[in-house]
């Protein structure tokens, strides 16, 4: 069965915004104007074709991205609807990596939210072709001209009007179009529109910004200017055609108006998908890892990449995937250019939710999904045999957010382990770590609601009852001053004994610190650590006092003793150890007794040097609203925060601040809650620092108290 749409009669859009812009309602009027769907669903209702999953009808708000498609005019237009909070970034930006044009809902009563505006900075990393839509404009507290300027503020005068309302709040039933010169009337229950004379009150505004949009049009294209001079005008397909390259070039970004909920305006949107978005052989070229050009044309070999992939209950493994290059047909074995395994897609589907429908082919351009591949992953390039593509992955964003996570019940930890395995297949923003050094499994999130979805599924789809808790803060220790010790191991039971003595000397490490003084320096190691800082190795021992055979013994003493620190068993950095005495046993020294007396000669140093413990710091980074940044800076304050700046960043604040990891834990519902959602952050590690002498104080005795329980136990 041949694709039954070829390559330039596919539209591939994504759905972008704010959360409660309004995106799934949207896409339920798309997919009701095509005919696809006969009763558009709601929110309120449970029953969008977007919506489908249990947990998002539960919380009311899109949580996952969702592929569908219509049928509009001859073309086929794929539409990838994307959750709004930043939580869910990771889906967000799949669905960018695969779209050919974003549509931005604006919400007309709230203008331009921070969702958006971190939306935006991908939307220019992946230069995707934009239009804006303000929704709502049937609020009350609509302000269709604020938006916009707003909108101009924010992503700049390429922003160009191409419909406004007549009037807006509850009396919106008009849209006045500057590049048809028309105005739509629709009657409340909204669709198909009747089309009208712009009324003469309307027709210097119109006018105006019809000139506005010819001249911004033909400032991206000399032969339009030509002939906007030479005619004072341009026609209609003159200027599609000029949007079209400008909007795939990033210089111009239409804006249009709607009042999704009531059905007013998306039929004119679609049609201008269809007449003026690029298809996918209008972009320019996917460049590969290795820089070669791999052109959107059917005849060509099979290139297709793997965006996003699910498991759920009755549906399996689905693998999304866009068809870049060549005709994908069922039945073809591809090779995945990342893990070198054949797969056989046995089965294509195009989607509609979480229905799919069975098809022979998927042309270049196309969007759609297969089942069970074996070894294929989100980001992976498959590809015919005869070639060899890998196109460049989706670089998603560190987590902003860390828990421990266990088991209620003892002997569940292999399902949780399979379990988190499969989510972190389906979810790339999600990294799970057992850390030997805090003895726990930790995962790292992009936030509180993130978290919250991980944990419905381990409950729901996996059957695992999981514990949260806060993780252990990785604290290093170290030294403020120099010391010396002695130690001598001396084991004597029948037979061969044990017998080593050692001289040592610590201090504090530094780059570019003298040499140790007073004593002669015979070699140096530089150890860098795997948690960071360095241990640096002296050997000056002078007349023989030790074999030069037994130092790599003592060498290892030290670095067992250096995971784990005397003050709180936390690993130890940044030391100078200088071994400059000592003496041996001509039978019973041997590489345990150096490696004991190395140890403990480190550690009794190590006690009178001034001990001082370190906490990570973070650089942390949070986009608000003005009028929030007074009660975002105050908790930060309470954090133990040292805010290094506050900076006006168009409607919004950036604050940057170092706080210590300790008081980060709940951070993320903390500014969720500040701000009702409309503030954004992420951190960064920057650096250890000394902990405050109180803090070091109380950690010392609790391990202590702990240590000793372990030993009466």
């Amino acid at each position: 069965m041949a694709a039954e749409f070829d390559t330039s009669h596919v539209k591939n859009i994504v759905l972008l915004g704010h959360a409660g812009s309004g995106k799934t309602t949207l896409a339920e009027c798309f997919l009701f104007e095509a005919g696809l769907i006969s009763r558009r669903g709601t929110i309120a209702e449970k029953n969008t074709v977007g919506d489908y999953h249990e947990l998002e009808q539960e919380r009311g708000n899109s949580i996952f991205s969702k592929l569908m498609h219509t049928k509009w005019r001859g073309y086929k237009i794929n539409i990838i609807d994307t959750p709004g909070y930043d939580d869910f970034v990771g889906e967000v930006l799949s669905a960018l990596r695969v779209a050919d044009t974003g549509i931005m809902l604006l919400n007309a009563a709230m203008g331009v939210e921070v969702g958006t505006d971190v939306i935006w900075q991908y939307t220019e990393q992946f230069k995707t072709p934009m239009i804006f839509a303000v929704n709502h404009l049937d609020d009350e507290n609509a302000d269709f001209d604020n938006t916009v300027k707003e909108a101009k503020n924010h992503f700049g005068n390429n922003v160009t009007v191409i419909q406004y309302p007549q009037q807006q709040g509850e009396g919106f039933h008009c849209i006045i179009d500057v590049l048809r010169m028309t105005m739509y009337k629709f009657t409340d229950a909204g669709g198909k529109p009747e089309k009208l004379s712009i009324p003469i009150e309307e027709k210097e505004r119109a006018d105006l910004l019809h000139k506005e949009l010819i001249e911004a049009v033909a400032g991206n294209d000399e032969t339009l200017m030509e002939k906007y001079f030479e005619k004072g005008e341009l026609d209609e397909d003159e200027i599609k055609a000029g949007m079209k390259k400008a909007m795939i070039n990033h210089d111009l970004f239409p804006l249009f108006c709607l009042s999704a909920e009531r059905n007013m305006g998306s039929g004119r949107l679609m049609g201008f998908i269809d007449n003026v978005c690029p298809s996918a052989n209008e972009m320019p070229p996917q460049v590969s890892v290795k820089g070669e050009d791999i052109v959107c044309d059917a005849s060509k070999p099979v290139c297709a990449f793997v965006y996003k992939a699910i498991s759920e209950p009755h549906v399996g493994e689905l693998s999304f995937m866009k068809v870049f290059s060549g005709t994908l047909k069922a039945g073809m074995d591809l090779i995945n250019e990342t893990t070198g395994v054949s797969e056989k897609l046995n089965q294509l589907f195009v989607m509609e939710g979480n229905k799919r429908n069975n098809v022979g082919e998927l042309s270049a351009g196309d969007i759609g999904a297969t089942l069970k591949l074996k070894n294929t992953h989100v980001n992976n390039t498959l590809h015919e045999k005869n070639v060899s593509y890998e196109l460049k992955p989706v670089a998603f964003p560190a987590p902003n957010m860390s828990i421990a996570i266990s088991t209620l019940r003892k002997g569940e930890e292999e399902k949780l382990s399979a379990a988190l395995h499969q989510l972190r297949e389906e979810d790339p923003t999600l990294l799970v770590k057992v850390s030997s050094e805090l003895k726990q499994t930790i995962i790292y999130c992009q936030g509180d609601m993130h978290l919250a979805v991980i944990k419905w599924k381990l409950q729901h789809q996996y059957k695992v009852d999981v514990v949260f808790e806060p993780p252990k803060i990785p604290y290093r220790e170290t030294i403020r001053t120099a010391a010396e010790a002695v130690y001598r191991h001396k084991k004597q039971s029948g037979g061969a004994g044990q017998f080593g003595e050692v001289h040592m000397r610590i201090e504090p490490w530094y780059e570019g610190m003298p040499e140790p003084s007073g004593l002669n320096v015979r070699g140096r190691d530089i150890q860098e650590l795997p948690w960071g800082g360095k241990l640096v190795f002296y050997n000056c021992i002078v007349g023989g006092a030790i074999d030069l055979r037994f130092l790599p013994s003592i060498l290892k003493g030290v670095m067992e003793k250096m995971q784990e620190g005397p003050l709180t068993g936390s690993y130890v950095r940044d030391i100078r150890v200088s071994v400059f005495d000592g003496r041996m046993h001509p039978v019973d020294s041997n590489d345990i007794s150096f490696k004991i007396a190395g140890l403990m000669a480190f550690k009794n140093a190590f006690q009178l040097a001034a001990p001082q413990l370190l906490e990570p710091i973070y650089q942390v980074d949070v986009l608000c609203p003005e009028d929030l940044t007074g009660a975002v800076v105050g908790d930060l304050q309470t954090r133990r925060a040292l805010v290094e700046g506050i900076d006006a960043e168009r409607n919004f604040t950036r604050v940057t601040a170092k706080i210590p990891l300790a008081e980060m834990n709940d951070y993320s519902s903390s500014l969720r809650s500040i701000t009702q959602g409309r503030a954004k952050f992420n951190m960064q590690f920057h650096e250890y620092a000394v902990v405050p002498f109180e803090t070091q104080r109380k950690l010392t005795e609790q391990y202590n108290k702990v240590a000793k329980e372990e030993m009466v136990g």
